[in-house]
């Protein structure tokens, strides 16, 4: 297939720092891929879509992000049967750049500077994909400035992605499945064992695999999610702590409590103190920002 490779002299005006675009994928097959002298980061904001990227083909589910490289070659189209709706943000390297600079000892090896042959790709649902949307959309109708495409980098890299499940191109297709899945409250309520049955193998050769491809145990990995559920309903609503704790499947109160301390540094009471909900921004639910500002 031709591959053609995409300027963002070609897309940005005079003084802009980034593109942004919010579009139905066609379904059609593309007539070439692209490379391009830019970053883009892509999240699949509706349907599905199958994307082609460095000779090999995924189908990107609703919540997918990618975090897309210069030289990674690839098209989507969308996936027939669903559709495809995609928030693109494209923005020069030398914004890249400057975050790897000064931020290297946090992004070094990850997101946009992963060394692998594949770019990054995290799963996002609920809570997570609702902030990565309004985060996103704050683009749409702000001043394309430095500032703002590195303060929205930022956040979509520590405060979005933070423990979302990442893409591995080695990683077992089941394992990654079971990974998906246990982004969802009925399995992992259930703890490591949710995440065993997701997986559809034994459990010692689950274990064994999750060490290899995620370097933790299920049960580590499990309450990592459980405690970010926890942390985006500490900030995002009024619910109890003891009902948060049940619906991540902890009846123990000491026990989440210990959990949430070592993930956060701090008790559920205190972080919710801080990470109140923004009136101006609103993290659950659905926001003004996807009501009212569709497509054209």
């Amino acid at each position: 297939m031709e591959t053609r490779r995409f300027l963002i002299a070609d897309s940005l005006s005079d003084g802009a720092a980034y593109d942004f675009t919010w579009s139905s994928l066609d379904t059609a097959p593309p007539r070439f891929a692209h490379t391009h002298d830019y970053y883009e980061l892509s999240l699949i904001e509706r349907g599905a879509a199958w994307h082609w990227i460095n000779g090999e083909t995924a189908l990107l589910n609703e919540g997918a992000l990618l975090f897309v490289r210069p030289d990674d070659r690839h098209w989507f189209r969308a996936r027939r049967r669903t559709g495809c709706r995609i928030i693109n943000v494209m923005f020069r390297t030398e914004s890249a750049d400057h975050l790897a600079e000064r931020y290297g000892d946090d992004l070094a090896g990850r997101y946009f500077w992963a060394d692998g042959a594949m770019p990054e790709v995290h799963q996002l649902h609920g809570p997570r994909m609702e902030r990565a949307i309004n985060t996103a959309l704050e683009l749409q109708t702000a001043r394309r400035s430095l500032a703002r495409i590195e303060n929205f980098l930022l956040a979509m890299m520590t405060r979005v992605v933070d423990y979302a499940v990442t893409g591995h191109a080695a990683m077992p297709p089941w394992l990654a499945m079971a990974c998906q899945a246990a982004q969802h409250p009925e399995v992992f309520r259930r703890g490591a064992n949710g995440f065993v049955t997701a997986a559809g193998r034994g459990h010692e050769h689950v274990c064994r695999m999750a060490k290899l491809h995620l370097g933790i145990t299920p049960s580590v990995y499990v309450n990592r999610i459980r405690m970010q559920y926890a942390a985006m309903a500490l900030g995002s609503s009024d619910q109890s702590i003891s009902g948060i704790a049940l619906d991540c499947g902890i009846e123990n109160m000491s026990h989440f409590y210990k959990l949430f301390r070592a993930h956060y540094g701090v008790t559920p009471r205190a972080y919710r103190t801080v990470h109140a909900r923004n009136p101006v921004q609103p993290t659950g639910g659905t926001s003004l920002a996807r009501t009212q500002r569709q497509p054209q």
